[in-house]
């Protein structure tokens, strides 16, 4: 059994921080990339920034100069430090676990950014 958990959306003014947290735990096995991805109500989820194993990242460009992500190998956690927030960062974010086989999603957190 594997768990996905995230921590730590809510809701934030405008050009405010707000930090996410992702743990993944159980029979995950070698983990290759861990990252967020965002889905916004009738679109597609989309990619916000991931990580590998060896620290190379890959972000949206809406997200670029903004997000950062960072990675924990041994507690299999990443973090997702989100600054100058806008209303178009409002929507679910989902934390996404790859171990080379499938993915493995989290519940999603509500990031709410108010103007």
């Amino acid at each position: 059994q594997v768990q996905v958990v995230e921590f730590g959306g809510g809701l934030v003014q405008l050009g405010g921080s707000l930090r996410l947290s992702c743990a993944a735990s159980g029979s995950i096995y070698s983990i290759n990339a861990m990252g967020w991805y965002r889905q916004a109500p009738g679109k597609q989820r989309e990619l916000v920034v991931v990580i590998n194993s060896g620290g190379s990242t890959n972000s949206a460009d809406s997200v670029k100069g903004r997000f950062t992500i960072s990675r924990d190998n041994a507690k299999n956690t990443v973090y997702l430090q989100m600054n100058t927030l806008k209303p178009g960062d409002t929507t679910v974010y989902y934390c996404n676990v790859h171990n080379g086989l499938r993915d493995y999603w989290g519940q999603g957190t509500q990031v709410t950014v108010s103007s």
